[in-house]
């Protein structure tokens, strides 16, 4: 018998029918050359963090760092939606073998960094290329998500006018009949809502939501898969109240209002220019 979440799926998904055309297919680095040209979900929510932010990033006074988590989140995003090919062709596993030890080298060796400058891609350590194995394997046992990934278009891109800004989009799986999906990494499915509410996931996914109803007409629904980057290696799937979506979209429109006041008045915030009470009991 179908579970009570399958039934409003299927019962959803027929009347859902999305044109995959509206994707375009790009490389990682060419969307993220468009970065001065289009409004991106990163971009907005630094934006309503800290209009300052914003603006230092967007003239590149701040460069954005790579963090070892993103470097892995992204390693784990091509393995596990678009493939293994794909992640061998795009990451480079493993390191030079010191025939002495029959050991890899290690990562500040002098045969290691010439191994590694020789890949032309980036690097994943065997340990690294091992965690996101399981990760896979994670997902792989819950099958509401299997299903959600299943059948769709990894890593497409939409474009689009939205609130008076051109804004651009990469979704992580488009599914034609069940909508959007985000895969996101964590250290423990337990708190997994608690940082869903701090990174301002639903702020992310109602742009997307948003930008793609744009460009197609209507709102789709959205879900999280979640999987843990450390033993057990737990997968959730969440979807997003239409609700929580509606609120979000409300305050991702009064702050894409606010960006274009900020350019009109070059003025950027900090957020911080009053006095504030501190009152701490």
């Amino acid at each position: 018998m179908p579970t009570e979440y399958e039934k409003n799926n299927i019962n959803e998904s027929s009347r859902i029918h999305i044109d995959m055309d509206v994707l375009t297919i790009e490389m990682a680095d060419d969307y993220h050359a468009k970065a001065t040209e289009y409004m991106s979900s990163h971009q907005l929510m630094d934006f309503i963090k800290c209009p300052l932010l914003y603006y230092k990033k967007r003239v590149g006074l701040i460069e954005d760092k790579d963090s070892p988590s993103y470097f892995m989140g992204r390693a784990a995003h091509t393995r596990i939606l678009e493939g293994r090919d794909i992640y061998q062709r795009d990451y480079a596993v493993g390191g030079p073998i010191n025939p002495s030890t029959g050991k890899a080298y290690g990562p500040l060796t002098k045969k290691f960094a010439d191994w590694q400058a020789a890949q032309g891609r980036p690097v994943i350590s065997s340990e690294q290329a091992q965690t996101i194995e399981k990760m896979a394997c994670g997902i792989a046992m819950n099958s509401d998500a299997v299903e959600l990934i299943s059948y769709g278009t990894a890593e497409g891109v939409v474009r689009t006018p939205y609130c008076g800004l051109n804004c651009q989009i990469r979704i992580d799986w488009l599914h034609p009949h069940q909508g959007i999906v985000d895969l996101k990494t964590c250290d423990d499915l337990n708190w997994f809502e608690a940082d869903a509410r701090r990174y301002r996931y639903h702020n992310q996914l109602a742009f997307y939501q948003a930008v793609l109803a744009t460009a197609i007409g209507q709102y789709v629904p959205v879900h999280i898969i979640a999987i843990e980057k450390k033993e057990p290696f737990r997968c959730g799937l969440w979807r997003l109240s239409d609700q929580m979506l509606s609120n979000a979209r409300i305050e991702n429109e009064m702050a894409m209002e606010s960006i274009i006041s900020c350019y009109a008045n070059d003025y950027w915030p900090s957020g911080y220019e009053e006095v504030r009470i501190l009152d701490i009991c």
